[in-house]
């Protein structure tokens, strides 16, 4: 069943020590749409993580190899963010923090990958 932004961001939601969650344009770094945050703010953090984004798509052509990022796990003190590419449009990015003493790290890429699968964007 094919998500739209909003559905796929309503799905994450419930993801266990959920803060927030975005879809971003990595060539931009525009926000195209958001969930959650409370005090983290979403689209500045998208605008940051497209420069993540970036930085390891070229160390990655640098070190000439061939292949696609599934996700990238930045792990904080207090939170994991996840960045996961779209595969059918790798310039297109989910990126959700959660709080690190709540979340289940294996469970929101689960959930992420699903996710990932089912959105559709128009």
């Amino acid at each position: 069943m094919a998500n739209t932004i909003k559905e796929s961001l309503g799905k994450l939601e419930g993801t266990e020590g959920f803060v927030g969650a975005a879809v971003v344009d990595s060539e931009s770094g525009m926000c195209l749409g958001s969930i959650g945050g409370g005090a983290l703010n979403l689209e500045l953090a998208g605008a940051a993580n497209s420069e993540v984004v970036r930085a390891k798509r070229k160390a990655m052509k640098s070190l000439n190899i061939r292949d696609e990022i599934e996700d990238i796990l930045i792990a904080l003190g207090k939170q994991y963010h996840l960045i996961r590419p779209l595969k059918n449009r790798p310039s297109i990015f989910f990126y959700v923090a959660l709080d690190r003493s709540k979340a289940n790290l294996a469970m929101a890429r689960f959930a992420l990958s699903d996710v990932e699968g089912e959105i559709v964007l128009s």
